[in-house]
């Protein structure tokens, strides 16, 4: 098998998959400017969540196929899915992993009422038995392709109560490589603060089954730091990162913080990796109209504060259809820094 994931650096960062913002254009950003000699064998990608049932449909497969691009510079990078219906989940991954990518990740934690009520991501955890039949289903997938690629799940610790010694013992009695805890309930979403200390627990039960399964602990980290002193303390193999990357290209490496930078080259730095992403995406997402612009505006919040001018431009981006009209009022606003 060719498993990428026994050949990274300890403790490795893994970019979470997060709906309307791990998208091509994003990833492609931090690609550019994130990965480099140092870190690129400690760092894996991670694309939105796709429907299993949508990529079983020729029409929706073809509205789907923006979620499933992306670039040799993304590698090691991995395609999550979700879905309830283990035939359908067969068929997602023989197309998925057809497509070349380094593994596949079964979303079994998303707290979305439209995705649990078709019984899948966070409702798994309710249906440990139908949880198995759709790792088995992915492998069986992927087997039909003749690859071998590594499957891996992310979850929660449960989902109205914490239920570790239930679920994750269910988990393990698959072949999975890695797995993702949001150390979170469904029902908690994101409102409380992520338990970190469940990671012992879950460890153990590692432990018990025998298996090599990596460990990933997911909740809260901030920046790298942050990210490497909870793998210390808790002991998992790698660290998985959301929210913390908006607006910070550079996130994966050692560079400052864009958001905290003050220095007229640094904002003016800042601003046209802006340009770069709103082009791309127009190009790739919002051309074939696969997304509305307004995707973008959530980028336009997180690059534009911390400086002299942001609350007036940021105003100004956010009535933006365009990367034309974005790139005409980045440009004037520059003119009239320098």
């Amino acid at each position: 098998m060719n498993n990428f994931w026994h050949k990274l650096d300890r403790p490795f960062f893994c970019l979470a998959p997060m709906s309307d913002v791990t998208d091509v254009a994003f990833r492609y950003i931090l690609a550019k400017y994130g990965k480099n000699r140092e870190n690129k064998n400690k760092i894996v990608f991670w694309t939105e969540f796709v429907s299993a049932d949508g990529l079983c449909n020729k029409l929706a497969r073809k509205k789907l196929s923006h979620i499933l691009k992306y670039s040799e510079n993304e590698r090691p990078i991995v395609a999550q899915v979700f879905g309830a219906n283990p035939e359908n989940m067969k068929h997602a991954c023989q197309y998925i992993a057809s497509l070349g990518f380094d593994g596949i990740d079964i979303n079994m934690g998303c707290p979305d009422k439209s995705v649990i009520s078709q019984g899948a991501g966070s409702a798994l955890i309710k249906t440990p038995q139908l949880a198995r039949k759709i790792i088995e289903a992915a492998h069986a997938g992927i087997e039909a392709t003749g690859l071998r690629i590594p499957v891996s799940v992310k979850t929660r610790i449960g989902f109205n109560k914490e239920e570790i010694d239930k679920w994750i013992p269910e988990l393990l009695k698959e072949d999975i490589t890695a797995l993702t805890i949001h150390l979170r309930t469904a029902k908690e979403l994101s409102l409380v603060p992520a338990n970190w200390s469940h990671i012992k627990k879950i460890k153990e039960l590692i432990k018990k089954s025998g298996k090599e399964v990596l460990l990933i602990g997911n909740g809260d980290i901030v920046d790298m730091k942050d990210g490497e002193s909870k793998a210390r303390e808790y002991g998992c193999d790698g660290v998985m990162i959301g929210r913390g990357v908006f607006g910070n290209p550079f996130f994966f490496t050692k560079k400052k913080v864009l958001s905290e930078v003050e220095g007229h080259d640094d904002i003016s730095e800042k601003l046209k990796i802006l340009m770069e992403h709103t082009q791309i995406f127009d190009k790739e997402l919002s051309n074939p109209k696969h997304k509305s612009f307004a995707v973008m505006k959530k980028h336009f919040k997180a690059y534009v504060h911390g400086f002299e001018g942001a609350k007036e431009l940021r105003m100004k981006l956010m009535e933006t259809e365009n990367a034309k009209q974005v790139e005409k009022i980045v440009k004037k606003f520059l003119e009239r820094k320098n």
